[in-house]
Order: structure tokens, then C-alpha cells, then sequence
């Protein structure tokens, strides 16, 4: 029984083995897929079309319910594991399922921040295919929380304004239009909450744009700045490929580079 718990923990935060590729590619592939449903679903669709999404996305809540045992089943320290930052953003992927039944319009809120669940495949080289330094991941990893920023607060103010101000945020992009518009500071007024809440999740908006844009941003320049002045320098002991154009040792495991003669 030890075993089978360790051979789950290891499946599920593999990247190596065909098998693990298979399972945290699926996983990810799933995320994706929900949130597209999500955003399919703000617009006018067929009855019949919109059954079938919905069919789909039942079946992809119950794979994260499983998974979700799966990986508190498996977990070694499963308090830890309980109260970590990627087993709260599973659990609040997953709670609508459970609580579908009670009649908590917010409940709905939760289901926008599925996306967040990619945040465990950030740094999975595999997921980005080629990218294979350190600063290419961590580009990635600002990207990606810039999108998701605006992605789940773009699904928040649908969720909360589209039900009393429906010509306003008819659709999902209408919410992304506002929230670019709005965490950027650009501020257009062409569409404005009309709820109290939309009121409150818009300043939260903002404060985030202020906040948390600027440095996102400001690092994502440091490292395109720092990316041009490296060149490809192989480092024969731990692979690293790029370093600095005048560096003389490895920056990650300090082994002397080879020298690169330029003509």
C-alpha cells in the first residue's frame, strides 16, 4: 500500500516518464479546456450545443475531484500538502462541485480561477517545449500570471455584472475588454459596473493594475534586456546555454566556460 501511494505521488509530478508526461499533459490540457467551455458559454450558443459543454464539463470536475484525492491521498505530509498553495487553488477549482447544490450565487465566482491551476506547469520545461534556460521559464511564469490576472478578474466582473447590467457585459469580451482597460488605467467609462460588488471588484482591479502590472512588466523588460546581452555559451558540466558575453564561469554550477572564439 506505501508503495502504490509513492508510485501515485511520483505519476503525478512526473515529467520524465512517458506515462507522467501523459497524466500532467492531460491535466493541463483539461484546465484549458474548461476554461475555454467557460468562456463559450457567455455567448449565445445553441441549447443542444451548450448541453453537450456542459456534459463535458461535469466530466472534467469529477477527473479534478479524483485527482485531487488522488494527490492528498498520495502525499506524504498531507497537512502540508493540505494547506500548500497549489492544493488551496485545486480545491477551489473543485469547489462548485460539491457545493452546486446550495443556492450561493458566488459559488459560480470559484469556478474562473480553474485557470490558476496551470500555475503548477510554469516550471515544467516540457510544457514549453523549447524553452530550456532558467530565464526563458521565468519569462514564461510572468507571462502567464499576466494573463491569468486579467483572465479571472475578466471572469469575475462577468459573473457579477452580466446578470444586472447585460448589455454592458454581454459577453466574456466585453468583462476582458473592461478589465484591460481598466487595470492598465486607461479608464475609456464606456462600460461601468453597475452592482455595488462590480464597483468593489473593479477598484480591487485597479489596485491590482497599479500594484502588480508595473513590476510584472518591469521585470519582463530586465529580463529581455538581460536575455540580449547573453549569448550562447554551453557550459560542459550542467548544460546551461546562455550566459553573459563576457562570463568566465558557469553561473549555476561555476565551472569555467569554454572559450568562444568570435571572428
Amino acid at each position: 500500500m506505501l508503495l502504490s501511494r509513492e508510485k501515485t505521488e511520483f505519476y503525478l509530478t512526473d515529467i520524465e516518464t512517458p506515462i507522467g508526461q501523459i497524466i500532467n499533459l492531460t491535466i493541463a490540457g483539461l484546465v484549458l479546456l474548461s476554461s475555454g467551455i467557460f468562456v463559450a458559454e457567455t455567448y449565445n450558443i445553441p441549447d443542444n450545443i451548450r448541453f453537450q459543454l456542459n456534459i463535458v464539463d461535469t466530466a472534467i470536475f469529477i477527473i479534478f475531484v479524483v485527482e485531487y484525492v488522488l494527490r492528498l491521498w498520495s502525499a506524504e505530509n498531507k497537512v502540508k500538502y493540505f494547506l500548500s498553495l497549489y492544493s488551496i487553488i485545486d480545491l477551489i477549482a473543485i469547489l462548485p462541485f460539491f457545493l452546486g447544490a446550495v443556492d450561493l450565487s458566488f459559488i459560480r465566482l470559484l469556478r474562473w480561477f480553474r485557470i490558476l491551476r496551470l500555475i503548477r506547469f510554469i516550471d515544467r520545461r516540457f510544457f514549453f517545449g523549447s524553452i530550456s534556460t532558467e530565464d526563458g521559464v521565468i519569462f514564461a511564469r510572468i507571462l502567464f500570471t499576466l494573463f491569468a490576472i486579467i483572465f479571472v478578474y475578466s471572469g469575475l466582473i462577468y459573473q457579477v455584472e452580466h446578470p444586472v447590467n447585460p448589455q454592458g457585459f454581454a459577453t466574456f469580451l466585453d468583462a476582458l475588454y473592461f478589465s484591460i482597460v481598466t487595470m492598465t488605467t486607461v479608464g475609456f467609462g464606456d462600460v461601468t459596473p453597475a452592482s455595488e460588488l462590480g464597483r468593489w471588484l473593479t477598484v480591487f482591479m485597479i489596485l491590482t493594475g497599479i500594484a502588480l502590472i508595473p513590476w510584472q512588466v518591469g521585470d519582463l523588460i530586465k529580463r529581455l534586456v538581460k536575455t540580449a546581452n547573453q549569448v550562447e555559451t554551453i557550459c560542459t558540466n550542467c548544460g546551461l546555454a546562455f550566459h553573459d558575453a563576457d562570463a568566465r564561469f558557469c553561473k549555476s554550477c561555476g565551472a569555467k566556460l569554454p572559450i568562444v572564439n568570435s571572428q
